[in-house]
């Protein structure tokens, strides 16, 4: 299994991310990668990542707290 982050702004437009991320092979280690590196990436432009397993997507989630523009 591969777990994969994709980049977005908040209309889902792709973005190229601050940080390069390497492919993860547990879920886990997807989210605690973007649990270390989210406000190096929201810096960078993206305001959202979608996560995908094996490249079905499985969420998509905000880097921006909640209520925040």
């Amino acid at each position: 299994m591969a777990w994969t982050w994709r980049f977005e702004r908040s209309d889902g437009t792709e973005v190229q991310p601050a940080v390069e991320p390497e492919e993860f092979t547990t879920q886990g280690d997807a989210e605690s990668w973007v649990g270390e590196y989210w406000k190096d990436l929201l810096e960078g432009g993206a305001e959202q990542v979608t996560l995908f397993e094996d490249g079905t997507e499985i969420y998509v989630m905000s880097l921006r707290a909640a209520g925040e523009a």
